[in-house]
């Protein structure tokens, strides 16, 4: 019998606490069913199995995501815009490290809830590079060259893979410089 007010919502914002605490390759179902004082098959009424679980800290980090950078670039446009969506990204994925983990499996679910995940969040920054006269096919290949350094340093910081003592946010800066420096060249 499920616990009276357990939802999937409930469920995956546990699991996103647990996974940033301990790394989502640590977490198991037993274990959520233990936090929820339940035994793990009445977590089935809500999750199909760890891969599921999985599924929906990526959607759920990705929401957030997009939430939160839509609201960083209200009210500023352009290479600001850019700077603020590269700022905002560092920082979720720094500060969960879990679930950017579980997000980082973007496209191996291909179905219309993952595509949905991300639904506002590319659009956004499309038209961001619009306004700033970057054609629509330079945008999608800026959006892969942003999302692969993003990615890509946000890993190498949560992994502490950097070991040379200068700042590690002087680096990032730096490289976003250097980025829209490079888009810079792209406008039309």
């Amino acid at each position: 019998m499920a616990r009276a007010g357990l939802d999937q919502n409930i469920i995956v914002s546990r699991a996103a606490q647990m996974a940033n605490e301990i790394g989502l390759e640590n977490i198991t179902l037993k274990m959520i069913a233990k936090e929820f004082g339940v035994q793990t098959p009445s977590l089935y009424n809500h999750i199909r199995s760890l891969e599921d679980l999985r599924k929906q800290l990526m959607i759920y980090g990705w929401k957030q995501l997009e939430q939160k950078i839509l609201h960083a670039v209200c009210g500023v446009s352009g290479y600001d815009a850019l700077r603020e969506i590269c700022n905002t990204f560092y920082e979720y994925a720094t500060a969960n490290p879990g679930v950017f983990n579980a997000m980082l499996w973007y496209n191996k679910f291909q179905d219309e809830e993952t595509q949905e995940a991300t639904g506002g969040l590319f659009p956004a920054i499309i038209k961001v590079m619009e306004a700033m006269n970057i054609s629509q096919e330079n945008a999608n290949h800026l959006i892969r060259t942003f999302r692969s350094f993003l990615e890509g340093f946000a890993l190498l910081v949560n992994n502490e893979a950097f070991g040379n003592p200068i700042s590690i946010k002087e680096s990032f800066d730096l490289s976003v410089d250097v980025l829209l420096a490079g888009v810079k060249t792209l406008e039309e």
